[in-house]
């Protein structure tokens, strides 16, 4: 060893710990050194077990270093000893790397698309002997050293290789197995000691508070979803029924103890609820890990790991089957838009600004106190396409929503004059954001062709849902934030003056079709004060109710995909609260059960008739009957498919029953009334066309519209 070497090692601070540690020709020798802080005197050993004797001392608290009878380097063992007892150490510094040229030259392109089979913690057979390999990327780091109970969470043990051209780190670790806790320990630049961090491609974590990543097996899963999986990858989703029920795994239901349910109970339970209700897919609010409950996971700090609070990655994959097998498609609430910035977490990685932009005007979120990724540097890009990649592959997703894409397009978003960087055209466009978004969906698209992305995105920037190829951002669909906002608007006034914002609803149409979309009732209603969904209906009980009914038959008839929050299919009344399950208990009211019975029925009659999904997305499908009742707030429009019965959907938004309405339809003949949300089944009056109604040859009709209702017509002749 070079002068000073033997005292670096032990502080921890060697730039270059393989080239002293380890097994190294000297000569015509081979020399073995090793650091066993603690040790008193140490033996060295082949793996198989065959004696090479012992070392001498060869420095301060526990090194040692002698030569050894073989013929070539190769990994060994060390048996240590001190007063207090021995014990067998693998040497981590006798293995050659893991990472080859290949994934160095693909890594610092940005272009790697499988770095979650190569970062992380991997268990490895390699070179004679099993183990974990440890990779992280830290490039301005001065030192890297994976820590865990394995090594008494001492950094000197396991100081990592460093790749310079990529900034990766790596090291093979012999001996240890799956289920072990670990974190990295990084030394700045200056040498300065920064907080123990997690793995940003772990894949399993410790439950919360606890923030340690934790060594996993590769799934072992026997998947059963081949014909799901089949039917959706030859799919149009644009012409499929998506009827989607959103939901918060944590307070959807809990054990009679309160606390959460596993994957497996979830299973047991959700699954049956979703398809008796006639749910297409389930949306689960961030399920990646997250270290704060009331963040709702929107806060997460592990992009590649399902969180441990209800269960492992096995357990998670089995929810996801199970779901499959009964026909339910499974969306992912995916955040790449910003982090939280918990010292454990990707915040100043490596001591420097590395994931987020060192700017705060550009990598500081003022609404969630969190950081901004840095889209533009191509490995932050890569890190964050492989998330996507990750779920949809390993796990079979059939969806990413990807939440709070507006916040990602424009660089003052949130933020005032002086408080933001413009782009190299002066402008608020974030181009970065635009191409990781593009890359992502290109990805995810090119990868996994059953798979379909959503954004949520609140602004009117052009071709969200537009392919990439053509300039779009290549989603697969976009929230409709506008028909949210503007009917429950419109709901929330008094019946009497509804007549004077009739344009409210009109509205919507006239951009229905310039993006393909889901229509949300999302969480982000029924939380912060906002109340419910019942409770944002004006009038009293029965009007709240009636009112509530109708715009689900409204809604359900209206063209775009549907999205449903947890519980208002049963019209809560509290406020959600993460904190708690939904009160299932209301299900005794026959007003909440009414409700549910018409979400149930709602979603069949969507799913079993084609003019009332296979169009959902294009213009020809729509047309309206009646747009210009303002004094009856009365609207009415057809719903078309190519060879299919079209179907009239009509709303009343007053508590007066109309009768001997008269409207005329798009043809003549028999028609069927096939769903009334003021059945009395629902919870109505009754009134209605129970026998269906007879237009003439020009498709005028006499019909009874009830109060405060929807109904829905099928031409049957």
């Amino acid at each position: 060893m070079k002068p000073g070497e033997a005292e670096a090692i032990v502080a921890g601070t060697h730039g270059d710990p393989f080239a002293v540690l380890g097994v190294h020709r000297d000569g015509k020798a081979i020399v073995a050194r090793c650091y066993i802080p603690g040790a008193e005197s140490v033996e060295a050993f082949t793996p198989d077990g065959t004696a090479l004797g012992a070392l001498a001392s060869a420095g301060p608290d526990g090194l040692f270093a002698g030569k050894v009878a073989l013929k070539a380097p190769q990994p060994l063992r060390y048996h240590a000893r001190n007063a207090g007892g021995d014990w067998w150490v693998d040497d981590p510094y006798a293995y050659g790397p893991v990472l080859g040229p290949m994934d160095d030259y693909y890594i610092a392109e940005g272009t790697h698309l499988r770095l979650f089979d190569k970062l992380g913690a991997h268990p490895l057979h390699h070179e004679g002997s099993d183990g974990i390999h440890f990779a992280v990327w830290a490039p301005n780091a001065r030192r890297v050293s994976v820590v865990g109970a394995f090594n008494h969470w001492d950094g000197r043990r396991h100081v990592m290789r460093h790749r310079r051209d990529t900034g990766i780190w790596e090291i093979f670790v012999p001996g240890i197995g799956t289920g072990e806790p670990y974190k990295f320990e990084i030394l700045a630049a200056d040498g300065t000691p920064l907080p123990l961090k997690a793995d940003p491609f772990a894949f399993h974590a410790e439950l919360r508070p606890a923030t340690a990543s934790v060594t996993t097996a590769p799934l072992a899963h026997a998947w059963g979803d081949a014909e799901h999986r089949a039917f959706w990858a030859k799919a149009d989703a644009r012409r499929q029924p998506i009827s989607i029920y959103e939901v918060h795994a944590g307070s959807w239901r809990r054990d009679w103890h309160g606390n959460f349910l596993t994957w497996d109970e979830l299973g047991g339970q959700l699954i049956p609820y979703v398809v008796e209700m006639g749910f297409t897919h389930i949306e689960l609010m961030p399920i990646t890990e997250h270290p704060y409950d009331p963040s709702w996971g929107y806060q997460t700090t592990g992009m590649f790991a399902p969180t441990s609070r209800f269960g492992d990655g096995e357990g998670f994959a089995r929810f996801v089957d199970g779901c499959h097998r009964a026909g339910i498609g499974v969306i992912l609430d995916w955040v790449p838009a910003h982090f939280p910035t918990d010292a454990f977490g990707l915040e100043h990685f490596d001591g420097t600004a590395l994931y987020e932009h060192a700017d705060p005007r550009q990598g500081f979120h003022p609404d969630w106190n969190t950081a901004i990724y840095n889209f533009g540097r191509r490995e932050v890009s890569a890190f964050l396409v492989n998330s996507a990649l990750y779920w949809t592959e390993k796990f079979h997703l059939d969806g990413l929503r990807v939440d709070a894409v507006a916040s990602m397009l424009y660089l003052d978003y949130s933020r005032q004059p002086g408080e933001w960087v413009p782009n190299e055209q002066g402008g608020r466009e974030n181009w970065a954001a635009v191409q990781f978004l593009q890359r992502m969906n290109i990805a995810v698209y090119g990868a996994h062709p059953g798979m379909m992305t959503i954004a949520e995105e609140s602004t009117s920037w052009p071709g969200v849902s537009k392919p990439a190829h053509e300039g779009g951002l290549g989603f697969g669909f976009k929230w409709n934030m506008g028909f949210m906002h503007d009917t429950l608007a419109y709901l929330a006034r008094d019946p009497l003056y509804r007549q004077w914002h009739h344009d409210e609803i009109l509205f919507g149409l006239v951009y229905a079709f310039s993006e393909n979309f889901v229509l949300p009732l999302s969480h982000d209603e029924v939380v912060h004060g906002k109340g419910t969904l019942l409770t944002k209906m004006a009038g009293d009980d029965w009007q709240q109710f009636a009112t509530l009914r109708a715009y689900y038959g409204f809604m359900w008839g209206y063209p775009g995909k549907k999205l449903l929050f947890m519980g208002q299919e049963f019209a809560q009344r509290r406020e959600w609260s993460e904190s708690r399950q939904l009160d299932w208990d209301l299900l005794q009211a026959p007003a909440h059960d009414g409700v549910r019975c018409l979400v149930r029925d709602l979603n069949r009659v969507y799913r079993d008739t084609p003019a009332l999904h296979a169009r959902d997305c294009e213009g020809e499908g729509f047309a309206w009957v009646v747009a210009d009742d303002r004094a009856n707030s009365v609207f009415a429009w057809v719903r078309r498919a190519p060879g299919e019965a079209p179907v009239v959907v009509v709303t009343n938004f007053t508590p007066q029953v109309l009768t001997g309405y008269r409207l005329t339809l798009p043809a003549g003949g028999r028609w069927r009334e096939i769903l009334n949300t003021d059945a009395q089944g629902y919870g109505g009056t009754g009134a209605g066309n129970l026998g269906g109604i007879e237009a003439a040859e020009d498709g005028a009709a006499v019909i009874t519209v009830p109060p405060l209702a929807t109904l829905m017509f099928e031409h049957t002749i």
